[in-house]
């Protein structure tokens, strides 16, 4: 076995030579330098640079005769548009799932309306007529580059999917059998997260129907309670000294001390099913295998769905990242390591140089070091784990925050996919594409930026009358927004991912700035877990760029309101050409409308109770306990004989469960608020001890709510395994489509969840 200490050490050496200034920061010191330079001399009238903008005007006046619109009625126009549409909908009918033939199809459907719009925008809508008119208009049209670049590279990977399950299906059967079973380290890495989210962790880890593992607490903060937790549970405890390099630090020294095979790493929080293992170890007997990810699933509500009143309406947030990115990413040979809920092989690990110390994304880089090395890094797209979403706002965008900081220190280290030797051209086409998407929150600002200057600087940066726009924008754009939700598996729609966007938009655009300029000047934030807060807290840091644009944006949306009014809007003396009006009045209130709901997103709602409430349906037997809610002594003599009710639970957590009662308790064996029972879960065989809270005549029959009283340890592992480990249980659903979330959103508006009667309970996303 090759010596850790030693292949460990050669990252952290080079992350203390690197140098302060990479090639990345050059490129973009130069490329923006270079533009002022050309806009500056613009400005001042250098006649070489005004005569190439002059010219490039005209030609943008006497666009080819292909770009020109056809002289036809205006119904004509929209002809293609509902031809494709009809073909892009018809499509999604017969194939509701992407398949190789449709997804062939729509694709080129959609590179070909791609080309055709970029072909129109760069050779007839620049505004070159005045120095910054054409700096608008060039800014504009670059940032739609951009955007239209990354699609483009999505859309070539998307012909190469992955679906691995079926292969699972078929290695499953060799680690049942007991002909590949190898020894497998089962990591969970902790810093200060509670030790109630890391003994559910850890009894999962434990639950997982797989002999030869060893289960092992990485505690980085050294505490004496996680380290009682260990021995109470039965697990391996392991510490260091320091905290050097954080998670990576911590995974490492792991690495020196245990021997498996195989490695399983899960975060604090997240907790396996018991199938995880069988699910995923037999792909390793195909040596060049060297790392194998499964996707994040998620027991409670994302914040921004929480906020929005929307859980279990809207898919978690990295849904589209699992459901189209991952396979995608798998079949070009780029998947992404998320740092949890992956085996890798202990071999390529070390041989990589074990867990990458030089970024804050150690998951991200040390599966690109793998892939280097010759070994596959794959992709099963089943749900066999499950963690904590973020718990507030702030924790959501300093986690994303981290994400793209981390990323984007590819540019800065040895790592960087797109040149580290042993990748092939289609894996780092791969990486560009996550890499340029992390550099995404830039143009979004410009987005909702630009609309201002149509009414403060009197500046249009397109020039398209409604015909062209009818003719050439619209097919493009109503297909792409017809096949969004169904190429991503519909995890998501296009309104939906535009009001994420907006969300990250001011925090994201400065993290890019500053991880590109001193991309190693923060350190690693983890993410708060098992919070709870009691009323509505509204985050002003994060919100104030929001509402000074939003104040911006409404100027701008009734200027440019009055100023289309003022100059007969519709009449025949409008020129929608030269003034871009109302063009610039329908953005503005597009963005204002996105920015309200990003505000509303902003505050965070109640939330009291810390446990996860799951949908479960089980059914119970509940009995009066022989003595007194209070405890103080037996019940008095004259209470009747107890009566045993059934149910079925509705909702159950580690500290309570509701139950809808499948009978009416009678006068003479009456239930009431603060009464002690015994309850027993028929199908698990779990007996636990309560207290009535709460009881609610819904429906026909009673409601109860039981708190669990304190239970053993078996009970409770028992209890934990019921509630989080069963195969099959995370369950996924559509995002709603456009029009729909065009309504969600439209409530949302102007009926947001603060002005709803409130829930304190968590609402469920898993069901059982």
């Amino acid at each position: 076995m090759p010596s850790l200490s030693r292949s460990v050490s050669k990252p952290i050496d080079q992350a203390k030579s690197r140098p302060p200034v990479g090639w990345a920061t050059l490129i973009m010191a130069a490329t923006v330098g270079l533009s002022a330079a050309i806009v500056l001399a613009w400005f001042a009238g250098e006649a070489r640079i005004t005569k190439i903008f002059a010219q490039l005007q005209v030609l943008q006046n006497q666009p080819p005769m292909w770009l020109e619109v056809p002289m036809v009625a205006g119904q004509y126009l929209v002809a293609p548009t509902v031809v494709l549409l009809l073909l892009a909908f018809a499509i999604t009918r017969i194939s509701p799932r992407p398949r190789p033939w449709s997804r062939c199809i729509v694709i080129s459907i959609l590179l070909v309306l791609v080309a055709r719009y970029l072909a129109w925008r760069c050779l007839s809508t620049l505004n070159l007529a005045s120095p910054l008119e054409g700096t608008f208009s060039l800014l504009l049209l670059a940032v739609e580059l951009f955007g239209l670049t990354v699609s483009i590279i999505q859309l070539l990977l998307l012909l190469r999917v992955r679906d691995r399950r079926s292969q699972a299906d078929t290695l499953v059967q060799d680690v049942l059998e007991g002909y590949y079973q190898p020894w497998v380290d089962v990591f969970v890495p902790t810093y200060d997260e509670p030790a109630f989210i890391l003994r559910r962790t850890v009894i999962g880890c434990q639950a997982m129907d797989y002999p030869r593992k060893t289960i092992y607490l990485l505690d980085d903060t050294r505490r004496p309670e996680i380290q009682a937790l260990a021995a109470d549970l039965g697990c391996q405890y392991l510490t260091r000294p320091d905290n050097h390099h954080a998670k990576a630090g911590n995974l490492n020294h792991a690495l020196t001390l245990t021997r498996g095979e195989l490695i399983a790493s899960f975060d604090a929080d997240f907790v396996p099913t018991r199938n995880f293992l069988c699910r995923t170890v037999g792909f390793f007997q195909n040596r060049a295998v060297g790392l194998v990810q499964t996707p994040q699933s998620f027991y409670n509500p994302d914040p921004i769905a929480r906020n929005l009143g929307l859980e279990g309406v809207l898919t978690p947030d990295e849904e589209v990242f699992y459901r189209q990115i991952q396979p995608m990413r798998d079949g070009s040979g780029s998947v992404v390591c998320a740092g949890t809920s992956f085996v890798v092989r202990r071999s390529a690990l070390e041989d990589s140089g074990g867990f990458v110390t030089e970024s804050l994304s150690e998951d991200y880089f040390t599966a690109i070091r793998i892939a280097a090395r010759g070994n596959e890094v794959i992709y099963l797209d089943e749900q066999l784990s499950a963690g904590l979403a973020t718990e507030n706002i702030s924790a959501h965008i300093t986690q994303r925050l981290r994400w793209a900081r981390g990323t984007l220190q590819a540019f800065f280290i040895d790592s960087n996919p797109l040149t580290i030797p042993g990748l092939t051209p289609l894996q780092r086409l791969g990486h560009l594409e996550g890499l340029m998407n992390q550099l995404g929150s830039i143009p979004r600002l410009v987005l909702l930026l630009m609309p201002l200057a149509y009414s403060f600087l009197n500046v249009v940066p397109i020039q398209a009358n409604t015909r062209e726009v009818l003719y050439f924008f619209l097919p493009y754009y109503l297909v792409q927004l017809t096949v969004f939700a169904w190429l991503n598996h519909y995890s998501r729609s296009a309104l939906i991912s535009d009001i994420y966007s907006v969300v990250l938009v001011f925090p994201l655009a400065a993290t890019v700035v500053q991880a590109l300029v001193r991309p190693f000047s923060k350190g690693f934030d983890v993410t708060p877990k098992g919070t709870s807060n009691q009323t509505f807290q509204f985050n002003w840091r994060l919100s104030l760029p929001l509402i000074v644009l939003f104040g911006l944006t409404a100027v701008s949306l009734w200027r440019n309101l009055g100023l289309c009014l003022m100059t007969g809007w519709g009449s025949e003396g409008y020129d929608l050409q030269s003034k871009g009006l109302a063009l610039g009045w329908m953005w503005s209130a597009y963005n204002l409308a996105m920015i309200a709901i990003a505000l509303l997103i902003l505050l965070d709602v109640p939330r009291p109770d810390p446990h996860v409430w799951l949908d479960l349906r089980r059914v119970v037997k509940l009995s009066p306990r022989l003595f007194s809610a209070a405890g103080d002594g037996p019940m008095p003599a004259n209470n009747p004989v107890p009566k045993t009710w059934w149910g079925i639970t509705t909702q159950m957590s580690e500290a309570g469960v509701e139950v809808a009662l499948t009978q009416r308790p009678s006068p003479e064996h009456p239930l009431s608020v603060g009464m002690a029972v015994d309850l027993e879960i028929a199908e698990e065989a779990i007996a636990l001890e309560g207290i009535v809270t709460a009881i609610n005549d819904k429906d026909d029959f009673p409601h109860l709510r039981v708190q669990f009283g304190p239970m053993a340890s078996a009970t409770y592992r028992a209890l934990v395994t019921t509630l989080f480990c069963r195969p099959g249980q995370w369950k996924r659903w559509n995002s709603p489509g456009e029009l729909r979330s065009l309504g969600l959103l439209l409530r949302v508006l102007f009926w947001p969840r603060w002005a709803q009667s409130h829930n304190p309970k968590a609402v469920p996303v898993a069901k059982g």
